[in-house]
């Protein structure tokens, strides 16, 4: 018997990484799973990955960015399985490497509406879902980045704090409603977001780690598993570092501005 055996799945960023082992590990335990997406190619790879396991899932492609996709998104879920019982909101992007007097306005922008707009869209449609139904739970995925200084990440941070904030105040507006809602920050994770960027201008963050080695996406699985099921019913409104100590001071360095 599964943990979350009848229930269904919404996964944002589904295509790869923590949101595609999450998408496995959530299926495996028994949920009905929405891998939704801006990446229809390695979407759909998750969708069958999911399958080939005999789990059940679809897939919905979506820009997290926009209103009336997010919405569609989760009339599609509820109009497939009848329920929304778990949403995660882990779609994000990084961005490029750059000192804040240089960010453009669009780059602002982007990182923003994906990484913050996207949270807060994901959870404004879900909530009134999981008030009908009588309960629910929203997992959002913020960053270390959220909690300490990374030069040349100003507006990652600041989207990332942002869903810390987002994430504390919304669970404390619905605790009441049987909804509970919590956040996880990573910090050295093996996925691709930790890769440098091909062109040059964005450098590796796999940093030295306190524990001489990255985490995994399969380790934040596990930990968004129990945030999920019924084993943290009483866990609401937190921001969960997942680093291996990273944060706790190790992470402290003296900026390196960026070559011109």
């Amino acid at each position: 018997m599964g943990k979350l055996d009848g229930k269904v799945a919404l996964v944002t960023g589904s295509a790869t990484g923590i949101g595609r082992a999450t998408a496995l590990l959530f299926s495996d335990e028994g949920a009905k799973i929405v891998i939704a997406d801006y990446a229809p190619k390695e979407a759909k790879e998750t969708l069958a990955m999911v399958k080939d396991k005999g789990n059940e899932a679809i897939f919905v492609e979506i820009d997290v960015r926009k209103s009336a996709e997010v919405r569609k998104m989760v009339d599609t879920t509820v109009d497939t399985y009848g329920r929304l019982d778990i949403l995660f909101n882990n779609a994000g992007i990084m961005g490029r490497w750059i000192f804040g007097g240089d960010i453009d306005e669009l780059d602002l922008d982007d990182i923003i509406d994906t990484n913050l707009k996207g949270v807060f869209l994901g959870s404004r449609y879900a909530i009134p879902v999981m008030v009908k139904q009588g309960g629910g739970v929203i997992l959002n995925t913020a960053s270390t980045a959220g909690m300490v200084s990374l030069p040349g990440q100003s507006i990652y941070g600041a989207s990332k704090a942002g869903v810390v904030m987002l994430t504390r105040t919304m669970a404390l507006e619905y605790a009441d409603m049987n909804i509970r809602i919590n956040c996880i920050c990573p910090g050295g994770i093996l996925t691709r977001m930790s890769e440098p960027d091909p062109s040059g201008t964005t450098p590796s963050f796999r940093q030295p780690q306190p524990m001489r080695r990255f985490g995994t996406p399969e380790e934040v699985a596990r930990l968004l598993l129990y945030l999920a099921s019924d084993d943290a019913s009483y866990v609401n409104g937190a921001a969960i570092t997942i680093d291996g100590a990273w944060s706790t001071g190790f992470a402290k360095r003296p900026p390196k501005r960026p070559a011109s």
